[in-house]
């Protein structure tokens, strides 16, 4: 009966891991450039219960069969799927139709800096003409920093990344790819570190200027998935109250022997 309640204790653990993924997923379905996580859950290993020996077998032991104690969170991963895209007509927004990540460099309170990867296009341009995202973190082109003359009146950015300002070619947005993106480990909401073992690669990937790409969780999917989540973790709840039950009369049986 003990054991029970562990089973049923560890499967409303995983539940509750699960809701908090699902309920993130909620959070930022809005959110540009989001993409959905989700988790596996697996088993513990199975062992073999024994009979102790006793009279009913002349004293020796003999294996019953086998026994799982519960299940577990297996490993949360990431949906890489492309997010539908937006039209905003905003110039400095962009938005990656393909593989490949924007590269940012984010400055820490330190001083320190580091690049970040994002599919989240939303940028402005600052009073010195870098092109920035919404932390005011810098986006990353062939030069370093994507930098615009604060004057241009005309500023295109090509399929290929290419940025013109007034007709003149003043920079190309990097956009970096990897060979396997477990690699990657999300940092905030939306940006990536490349972890040891992250191999980059070139992206094929296009860029369209005036679009954002939209979060790729399906919000229908997720609440479904949540009523799913709820009702095991009342299955749960029950089954500790059902062998709490047992416990109680167990020992009220024993005491009065």
């Amino acid at each position: 009966m003990v054991r029970g309640l562990y089973t049923a204790y560890t499967g409303m653990a995983n539940e509750q891991k699960r809701l908090d993924i699902i309920s993130n997923n909620l959070a930022n379905s809005a959110t540009v450039g989001y993409k959905e996580e989700n988790v596996t859950s697996k088993s513990f290993k199975d062992f073999m219960i024994t009979k102790i020996r006793d009279g009913s077998e002349a004293y020796v032991d003999r294996e019953i069969g086998a026994m799982n104690p519960g299940v577990k969170i297996g490993e949360t991963y990431m949906n890489w799927d492309q997010g539908s895209l937006r039209e905003t007509d905003n110039t400095y927004d962009m938005a990656i139709q393909g593989n490949g990540f924007f590269a940012i460099k984010v400055v820490d309170k330190n001083g320190d800096s580091s690049i970040k990867y994002t599919r989240n296009g939303q940028f402005t341009i600052t009073n010195e003409g870098y092109v920035v995202d919404v932390d005011g973190n810098r986006l990353q082109g062939a030069n370093g920093d994507v930098q615009v003359p604060v004057d241009a009146t005309d500023v295109a950015i090509k399929l290929n990344g290419a940025v013109y300002a007034n007709g003149e070619q003043v920079d190309t947005i990097t956009l970096t790819d990897f060979e396997d993106y477990n690699y990657l480990d999300l940092y905030g909401d939306n940006m990536y570190n490349a972890v040891d073992g992250a191999t980059t690669k070139s992206s094929t990937a296009t860029i369209l200027q005036g679009f954002t790409e939209q979060s790729n969780v399906n919000v229908v999917d997720e609440m479904v998935s949540m009523i799913t989540i709820t009702r095991a973790y009342e299955a749960g709840q029950k089954m500790i109250k059902t062998q709490d039950s047992l416990l109680e009369q167990a020992v009220s049986s024993v005491g009065k022997v």
